[in-house]
């Protein structure tokens, strides 16, 4: 009985996290992954398998974006990543200049906008915006009749809470609306909308990543959602010998390393006074020499209570990162089925391509994870951790064991010279002077697509990248002649990781051709997959779009393609993405993979998709915008489909 009445009471308290209808006919998708722990599953079924090839146009909404980066090189870094939120019949995003549009959910009729004038000429890592957040959050009863807020972080490091009916700054919090989020900190940008537990705000930051050592410190803050004060602050950074971890973190400049940062999406389970932060890569990325050590809280998952700032717990899923491989994947928050009982779990993807299941409660692994031996470094100055954490029994996602490839022989065989000419041994080869192949690369694996998880299959669902890299470490007092002699280096991304030794030269391995772009490596390049979690196996991975012109080569669709923006399931039997170069929106079949619909959007899809239901109406919505760095279709479309 009294397990009975326990589960009872956990599904109850699930309900919120799966679309609870708000009112008759309507089913909203109140937070950036639907429910605050970023499941990114509907129950919405009027779509399904048998009518999706049926699906037509609602509206098209469009938000003059390009307008705003005329006179600036915004565009060639512009990407248009926001998945909006629906309450109250109105759809809430944000553009990539953090600009805040409410429309119509049936119409796309827009009702207001906001615009906090970011100055798109300042030195901006990103310029990118994934979406709003809604106060008080749908599941919260102790906020009940509270005026909503709508709360966006920018660009230029503000935190505006907007009042949800009209979109004007709430001048009771902080200084007329806005909390500045550089102040103490500095130069820092947010490009992922905050979490929200009861009534605190909880916020991470975004920065670059390989110019110095020292960047500004990763702090994840606190703010009380009625004023904008501050609650309280938390480093993934020991700072002194009292903290946590700090024996971790060896060497005199230690204390100085910046970042580890939380760029992405926080995840929040108010039951359990808990948020959960993915941290990234300490700076900077490519050379720990300054930071040697395991270095605990960077590349981790972090449970951290909401009321207090105290960290429960934190688990690390890279040792000592040297290879820009941040957690850039929300944590999902689902229930996991362990002998019988349901577990409150954690699902974490990696770019590695790894996923990792933790207990929510206490951090410690669900399915069996392996501390296995990796390559050691051969810089002077650099450690490389000895092990790193693989997970045991699950499958291993995105390219972990490359193999030269060409459209030509002559193509084939310069991809094997390629590779030959580099180091790699595997796994966690760490960076060298004559370059690594690393792969997977710092693009995935799981990026910040994320993952989603249908609880009625039990499947595990993540679009995956298979691009290596190619890192290069040059010693600072050679720079000079390495330029000179390599011309290659002028075309490469190259961070200066002042304050150390050396100059990171970043490429990846793939060609340009006057087919287009082609990897070196052998397809698929990007790739749909499911794991199932009651069986530990991988269900199905398919290809995921394409890169070049399947009229020229008709295997093309069989090749997949590099892809940003993530997935969504349904009670309808369907996983909708969109993500791949192509500009393709396709919907596939939960239980197989196989694709079920197909449609081209106006610009380039690197968002993640969102569903609701409003007024006896199922709507699948998309930001349609494109990506400056990926060279898609550039845009400033959102759109609905439905059914006739």
């Amino acid at each position: 009985m009294n397990y009975l009445l326990s589960t009872l009471l956990f599904l109850y308290a699930a309900l919120p996290a799966i679309g609870q209808p708000q009112s008759s006919g309507s089913v909203e998708w109140p937070a950036y992954g639907n429910d605050p722990g970023g499941m990114r599953f509907s129950p919405l079924k009027q779509i399904n398998a048998s009518n999706v090839n049926q699906l037509t146009l609602a509206w098209t909404f469009r938000t003059g974006e390009l307008e705003q980066y005329k006179g600036t090189s915004a565009d060639e870094k512009a990407a248009f990543e926001a998945t909006p939120v629906m309450i109250d019949g109105t759809l809430f995003f944000s553009t990539p200049s953090s600009r805040v549009f409410a429309i119509d959910a049936a119409t796309g009729q827009q009702k207001w906008s906001y615009d906090p004038e970011v100055y798109l000429r300042q030195d901006l890592s990103e310029i990118t915006s994934r979406g709003v957040s809604v106060w008080p959050a749908s599941n919260d009863k102790t906020a009940s009749g509270a005026a909503k807020r709508i709360l966006i972080p920018t660009l230029d490091g503000r935190l505006i809470a907007l009042d949800a009916k009209t979109g004007k700054p709430v001048s009771s919090f902080g200084k007329d609306g806005t909390v500045d989020l550089r102040q103490g900190v500095g130069n820092i940008s947010v490009t992922s909308p905050p979490a929200v537990i009861g009534n605190t705000i909880v916020v991470g930051s975004s920065m670059g990543d390989n110019q110095r050592f020292n960047y500004e410190r990763g702090v994840v803050r606190a703010y009380d959602a009625l004023t904008g004060k501050l609650r309280w602050s938390w480093d993934p950074i020991p700072r002194s010998k009292t903290d946590p971890g700090f024996e971790t973190w060896k060497g005199p400049n230690a204390t100085q390393t910046g970042a580890a940062n939380a760029w992405s999406i926080i995840s929040a389970d108010a039951e359990r006074d808990l948020v959960f932060i993915p941290t990234t890569s300490p700076s900077p990325d490519y050379y720990g020499g300054e930071r040697l050590g395991k270095n605990a809280n960077a590349s981790s998952i972090v449970a951290i209570r909401a009321s207090t700032g105290k960290v429960v717990w934190s688990y690390q899923t890279v040792h000592h990162d040297l290879w820009d491989y941040d957690n850039a994947a929300q944590p999902l928050l689902f229930s996991y089925n362990q002998n019988g009982k349901p577990v409150p779990a954690v699902a974490v993807g990696t770019k590695m391509g790894h996923v990792f299941i933790l207990h929510r409660e206490t951090g410690l692994p669900l399915l069996p994870v392996e501390e296995r031996r990796v390559p050691v470094s051969d810089i002077v100055g650099e450690e490389a951790h000895p092990t790193q954490p693989f997970p045991a029994t699950l499958p291993l996602l995105g390219l972990q064991k490359p193999e030269a490839w060409g459209l030509t022989p002559d193509a084939k065989a310069a991809a094997q010279r390629r590779i030959a000419a580099l180091r790699y041994e595997g796994p966690f080869t760490p960076p060298s002077l004559k370059g690594t192949l690393v792969a997977p690369g710092n693009v995935g694996g799981i990026n910040w697509s994320g993952m989603c998880y249908d609880p009625e299959s039990g499947l595990l669902i993540t679009n995956v990248n298979r691009l290596a890299a190619v890192i290069t470490l040059i010693p600072r007092a050679q720079l000079a002649q390495s330029v000179k002699n390599d011309q290659e280096l002028m075309r490469a991304e190259t961070g200066m990781q002042s304050g150390t030794p050396y100059v990171m030269k970043r490429s990846y391995l793939f060609a340009k051709a006057e087919t287009g772009l082609t990897m070196q490596t052998a397809p698929p390049w990007g790739t749909l997959a499911a794991i199932n979690l009651k069986k530990g196996t991988l269900e199905w991975e398919v290809p995921l779009g394409f890169m070049l012109d399947p009229r020229q080569f008709p295997e093309a669709k069989q090749w997949g393609s590099i892809n940003f923006g993530g997935a969504i399931a349904t009670a309808g039997g369907l996983v909708f993405v969109a993500a791949s170069l192509d500009g393709h929106f396709r919907a596939f079949k939960t239980s197989d993979g196989s694709l079920q619909w197909e449609v081209p959007l106006p610009a380039g899809g690197q968002a993640t998709p969102m569903t609701y239901q409003l007024n006896g109406k199922q709507y699948v919505v998309i930001a349609a915008g494109g990506h400056g760095k990926l060279g898609t279709k550039l845009g400033d479309y959102v759109v609905a489909y439905q059914l006739p």
